[in-house]
């Protein structure tokens, strides 16, 4: 079984309505997610908000998180988390936003990617530097990572 099957198999046990806020992924866990067949029982839209526009007006990411922090931060994530739930009427969702590279600097290297998980009652959030793997690959292990996140939030039933 795959992370998306298992994802979407505790999410329909739950009853539990899924969906993603992506930026360097750029939708890539909605693709995960969609690539399983009857994966609408459970995942009716999910939001790429590349740019700071994005994340505000379809997030509601407030300016004065993105000046004081920048986008690839926890605390971005976290409203980008809590935005798409409530925008998606979900029960659970989860954050992506990151620097797949190339680049970076040195306080934000390449391969860096927050990420947060938002339900009704709580929000996590946590940073993982996966490495200057290149594009593709920080793309993908992030991918793997907040599939792994959301299935980890939900019931084992």
């Amino acid at each position: 079984m795959t992370l998306a099957e298992d994802l979407l198999q505790r999410a329909r046990a739950a009853c539990a309505i899924v969906t993603t806020a992506e930026s360097c992924t750029g939708g890539m866990v909605a693709a995960a997610i969609t690539d399983v067949p009857g994966s609408s029982v459970v995942f009716e839209r999910g939001f790429v908000t590349y740019s700071n526009a994005a994340k505000r007006e379809m997030l509601e990411v407030q300016e004065e998180t993105l000046e004081a922090h920048g986008a690839v931060s926890e605390e971005v994530a976290r409203e980008m988390a809590e935005g798409a739930r409530q925008a998606a009427k979900a029960d659970i969702a989860v954050a992506i936003s990151g620097i797949a590279g190339p680049g970076g600097s040195e306080h934000k290297p390449e391969g860096r990617v927050c990420y947060a998980v938002a339900t009704a009652s709580s929000i996590s959030s946590e940073t993982i530097d996966h490495g200057a793997l290149g594009r593709a690959n920080v793309r993908a292990a992030a991918t793997q990572h907040a599939l792994k996140l959301l299935r980890d939030a939900l019931p084992n039933g």
